[in-house]
């Protein structure tokens, strides 16, 4: 029986362990893609899917990924001073006729009905 020879050397690749972090980390995201992944990092799926099950079984160091919570502290900000209003802006446009009027918010009843009285 005759057996195929090749004069091709097969090589294996060799990956930094800086890079195998940084793509175990971005495979760690919530809704991330290995095969996306690692074909933007040019390497096949499965290569990344075995670096991914070794660290799960503590043979490759896992990448330190901050999950999900992240505690923050904000400042109380005092609360702002309500702006004083003393007027209610009214725009009405009718083709290109635009009108604005300022009324005066102590007279609130008599805009009501002028609205009213110009929409019948």
């Amino acid at each position: 029986m005759d057996t195929m020879t090749t004069d091709k050397k097969r090589t294996r690749r060799n990956y930094a362990p800086a890079l195998k972090a940084q793509i175990l980390a971005e495979c760690e995201l919530p809704g991330a893609s290995v095969a996306r992944i690692a074909m933007a990092h040019g390497i096949n799926d499965n290569v990344v899917h075995t670096w991914r099950k070794l660290a799960r079984e503590g043979l490759l160091a896992r990448p330190d990924v901050a999950g999900g919570f992240i505690p923050i502290t904000i400042a109380p900000q005092p609360p702002a001073e309500a702006a004083k209003v003393d007027h209610v802006l009214v725009e009405l446009q009718r083709g290109g006729l635009l009108m604005k009027l300022v009324w005066p918010l102590s007279a609130i009843e008599q805009l009501s009905a002028w609205t009213r009285e110009l929409l019948r």
